[in-house]
């Protein structure tokens, strides 16, 4: 099954399905001698694992991570080999999906794995469940300890924005935006008021059988200058793939996104400046990406994220043998993604980043001058 794979330099590899034996990663090309955090890794997967507030699906899954291969047994540092990260399934429950496997879920990818392998796995959606990004949140929590080792500044910090109608945008100082505050509540809004709203929210449609959907926003600080591959492998290009390849996400924009096409050239070019003897820029309206090259400022991503496809309502479907029937879904989901998707949205803009670095090294070395500072006055 192609497809499965991510990254050129920092390779990933996720496997498993949603109700198999485990789910997991492997990890080729990461540098080698790094002491890595097994811990941390683990704190990234609590952030994403099922049954942690009732906004989320109740499966109860301890997200428990082995490590197979790649780290030195004594010393915990990579070997420079493959790092096999593997967490076993507890918890699955094929039985609630027993009596309608063969009937097309509406907004699933069911019918799409029939028409091009013929089979599928149908307990809880197989491969394509969210259960599979726990391979890249794992990944990514690697690639975040190497980043931020080589940039002490690098950090990537994403929130939910919005949930349905209620917008927390303007309420929320984006540039100042830590983990703490996100994890502060389990809608991983920022904004007290606006998450407590949120909260109501989702339960409401929770209780009426129905879901939600909404935008989480990402900003990654201390990204060098430099980081991106012109023409088609440019660093906006290689974001976009990575956050669209999430389920349930359809749409993403960077900096001033669609608003730029309301704007003229000199309302929205973001001027150089010199500050400090440091190359900057007085806005940021291209998210930090210009030519598909990073400049230094923050990279600035908005997700949009559409509403759980599985609905616990009575819906018009059809199955595998040619009859239109009614579905009433069954099984433990999330009213809304987007409190869980925060880590994997990090996870994925890390993996890009670190893959970006690895490839810019491998090529020219490394183009801006000190310890991966920005670009500096001579």
């Amino acid at each position: 099954m192609p497809g499965n794979t991510f990254g050129e330099a920092f390779r990933v590899t996720t496997f498993g399905e949603s109700h198999g034996p485990a789910v997991g990663c492997v990890i080729d090309g990461c540098p080698p001698g790094f002491p890595l955090d097994l811990a941390a890794v683990q704190a990234q997967l609590a952030r994403r694992r099922p049954g942690q507030s009732k906004l989320v699906t109740p499966r109860d899954e301890e997200d428990k991570v082995e490590a197979l291969s790649g780290l030195d047994r004594e010393s915990g540092r990579t070997l420079g080999t493959p790092i096999a990260l593997i967490v076993r399934n507890a918890d699955q429950r094929s039985s609630s999906y027993a009596e309608w496997h063969h009937v097309y879920r509406p907004s699933h990818a069911d019918f799409g794995y029939d028409a091009k392998y013929g089979i599928r796995a149908w307990e809880g959606g197989g491969r394509s469940s969210a259960r599979e990004t726990v391979g890249r949140v794992a990944a990514g929590a690697v690639a975040e300890q190497l980043l931020a080792a080589r940039f002490p500044g690098y950090a990537a910090a994403a929130w939910v924005e919005r949930v349905h109608t209620i917008d927390a945008r303007d309420a929320i100082d984006a540039l100042h935006v830590t983990r703490a505050q996100v994890d502060a509540t389990p809608t991983r809004c920022p904004h007290p008021a606006s998450a407590t709203a949120i909260e109501a929210a989702i339960l409401a449609a929770k209780a009426k059988g129905d879901s939600l959907g909404g935008f989480v926003r990402l900003l990654l600080h201390g990204v060098p200058p430099g980081l991106g591959e012109p023409v088609f492998d440019k660093l906006d290009a290689l974001l976009a793939q990575a956050m669209l390849s999430l389920p349930a996400c359809k749409a993403v924009e960077f900096g001033s996104g669609m608003s730029a096409a309301d704007s003229t050239g000199l309302q929205h070019n973001d001027q150089y400046v010199w500050i400090d003897g440091r190359m900057t820029t007085a806005s940021n309206r291209s998210g930090g990406i210009q030519g598909g090259i990073s400049n230094g400022m923050a990279v600035d991503l908005r997700l949009a994220f559409k509403p759980t496809a599985t609905v616990l309502k009575p819906q018009a479907s059809a199955d595998d043998a040619g009859n239109n029937v009614e579905l009433q879904a069954k099984g433990r989901h999330d009213p809304c993604v987007l409190p869980r998707a925060v880590p994997i949205v990090e996870a994925m803009a890390n993996l890009v980043v670190i893959d970006c670095w690895l490839r810019q090294r491998g090529q020219v070395g490394e183009p801006w001058p000190g310890l991966g500072g920005p670009l500096r006055k001579p």
